[in-house]
């Protein structure tokens, strides 16, 4: 368990069942049945078409490094650098996130580069989604 100080999401019954995914390793996104369009993050309608009509799916942990910026003055208690990175998920939507398992630099972080989703746990409840590269640690 993360031992920084870090502000921990508060679950909300619309986004109960992507905290209670990540608990087990999985991704969970929404998708409209109505559209057809992917979203994230969570919420009880479709940000496309407004529709009501959403499911719930299990993602496949893919993406590719969309944008990232490497943060060298890190907050009391975490280690520096480390990278805030944007995403783009294989289903379409794209997530903010850290990429970990990899050197934190330019070098190392090439955009496009594939990558895995791994999460870490900061609480008893809350398992934060974290990207590194596919194929495992490096």
């Amino acid at each position: 368990m993360a031992d920084k100080f870090q502000a921990i999401p508060i679950p909300t019954p619309e986004t109960q069942h992507f905290w209670d995914a990540a608990k087990v390793g999985e991704l969970k996104l929404q998708r409209c049945t109505v559209c057809a369009h992917t979203y994230f993050p969570p919420r009880p309608f479709c940000p496309e078409c407004a529709s009501r009509d959403v499911e719930v799916y299990s993602a496949s942990g893919k993406a590719t490094l969309f944008s990232y910026v490497i943060n060298h003055r890190a907050p009391k208690g975490w280690d520096a650098p480390y990278s805030i990175a944007v995403v783009a998920l294989d289903e379409g939507p794209r997530m903010m996130t850290n990429i970990v398992d990899i050197e934190q630099t330019p070098e190392a972080l090439e955009l496009d580069m594939a990558l895995e989703v791994c999460f870490e746990q900061v609480s008893d409840d809350i398992f934060l989604p974290k990207f590194r590269p596919a194929g495992g640690a490096l």
